[in-house]
């Protein structure tokens, strides 16, 4: 039996051997079908959510040929647009579309993203089909909660205050003393870090935001950002009367049905 077992050990091991070695210089037929595999749906949808949050976090660096501002989104809608009483995209893409004021009609989620880029943006439409605005309209998707879904969010929009009478002389002392350090004493920010506030790299005259009460109701809950809160109500008006009194682009009237 000795004699018989030890040359067919040897021939399986021989086997085996070349088996491995096989392996070495000929991938088996799933490892190619797994380097081929196309992307999955979900996979494309995780791609375009992720590219979305980036264009909004950082939109003059990801979508640089439709802004002209050093402005992102995140800088009015902070927290990549989830935080209350600053304009927040959680659950938004239920409410649309919506009747619009501004725009006299019914607007979808992408009109509204196109008003955002050509006035608060100062750039220009994104073209409808765009993988730049489908990844935005991901990205806002994702923020909604199915159980919720088009129901409003706490703190939806900017909250609006009291109407008060902003005065801009004080406006102006109040910008020095407690905005001027992150976005500087000319307006211009530190971008991509800190907005502009007024100047070539601002928001536009046909922004949202270039309307004090709506400005002021922004400043009153989110600045200044080291300390929000710490803004009473007339201040705010007055930075807002302020700022609105300096210069900044001019709104694209021939985007004026956004």
């Amino acid at each position: 039996m000795r004699d018989i077992l030890g040359p067919l050990l040897l021939a399986a091991s021989a086997l085996l051997l070349a088996g491995c070695k096989g392996v070495d210089h000929q991938p088996t037929s799933t490892t190619s079908t797994m380097s081929s595999r196309q992307a999955s749906p979900a996979d494309e949808q995780g791609q375009l959510v992720r590219q979305g949050r980036a264009i909004f976090d950082e939109t003059p660096r990801y979508a640089p040929s439709y802004t002209g501002a050093k402005i992102t989104c995140g800088d009015c809608h902070i927290h990549s647009g989830t935080e209350p009483y600053a304009a927040p995209m959680v659950d938004l893409a239920g409410l649309f579309p919506m009747y619009s004021k501004r725009a006299r009609r019914v607007i979808s989620l992408e009109d509204r993203i196109q008003e955002c880029f050509t006035r608060s943006e100062n750039g220009r439409p994104l073209p409808p089909h765009s993988r730049e605005m489908q990844a935005l309209v991901a990205y806002i998707e994702s923020l909604s909660r199915d159980e919720v879904n088009g129901q409003p969010y706490k703190g939806r929009g900017l909250v609006k205050l009291v109407a008060l009478t902003g005065n801009a002389m004080k406006g102006k002392r109040a910008y020095a003393s407690q905005c001027a350090g992150c976005h500087a004493a000319d307006g211009a920010g530190f971008p991509p870090a800190m907005p502009a506030v007024w100047g070539p790299a601002s928001y536009n005259d046909g922004a949202g935001i270039n309307r004090p009460e709506n400005m002021a109701a922004f400043l009153f809950h989110n600045m200044p950002q080291n300390h929000p809160g710490t803004l009473t109500a007339q201040q705010s008006f007055d930075i807002a009367a302020f700022l609105h009194t300096m210069p900044r682009p001019k709104f694209n009237e021939a985007y004026k049905g956004y």
